[in-house]
């Protein structure tokens, strides 16, 4: 339905006051951010209370307009369970697609992972951990500093409740796609020989 419709902000606006959820998800898919202001990406994620539509939602609306940064760092200090997910989702994408952010502050998201991750709502700590996880494939020395953060926080505990999802182990999960991605890069680099290292 979402390929057939394109974006079109203003059925995403009506589908999105239903309050059904479906109808939500659709919203998400045919949204245009670039016509929403800061004001009504706010309302919208304040509205949420459901971890497929958090996810939805940034993938598709937040993380596609200008101002992702500002808008992370304001979700991410919110103590709504929700919207706090939704920051630090916000964050992973960050660390996977902005080449413009320094590893300074990557490794300050690091040290407020570490810190707060053991008082962090249920749903936010599954997104921080997928955070950590987005920081250390970003390059080799946030790979490191994540690989230790993750060594002190230890084992990161989620209520899925009745469904398969689980939350990833963040060391080994880091370790075998830098792996992989080293593998990647000899084999473009060395005309089909593979050679990974660090």
């Amino acid at each position: 339905m979402a390929r057939r419709v394109g974006r079109d902000q203003s059925l995403a606006r009506g589908l999105w006051a239903t309050r059904n959820t479906d109808a939500r998800l659709l919203a998400c898919m045919v949204a245009n951010p670039i016509q929403m202001t800061e004001d009504e990406l706010d309302s919208w994620v304040s509205d949420i209370s459901y971890y497929v539509l958090v996810d939805e939602f940034v993938a598709s609306v937040a993380s596609s307009k200008p101002g992702q940064r500002a808008r992370m760092e304001r979700w991410t200090f919110s103590a709504r369970d929700w919207v706090a997910q939704a920051g630090w989702d916000l964050a992973a994408v960050l660390a996977l697609r902005d080449p413009d952010l320094g590893d300074r502050f990557f490794l300050d998201l690091l040290t407020k992972i570490e810190r707060e991750i053991g008082q962090a709502g249920n749903r936010t700590r599954h997104a921080m951990n997928g955070a950590l996880i987005a920081i250390g494939l970003r390059n080799e020395e946030l790979e490191d500093a994540a690989i230790a953060a993750a060594s002190r926080i230890g084992p990161v505990v989620v209520d899925h409740g009745q469904t398969g999802c689980v939350t990833p182990a963040a060391i080994p999960y880091i370790e075998k796609a830098r792996a992989h991605q080293r593998t990647r890069a000899a084999r473009q680099d060395g005309g089909g020989v593979a050679v990974a290292s660090r």
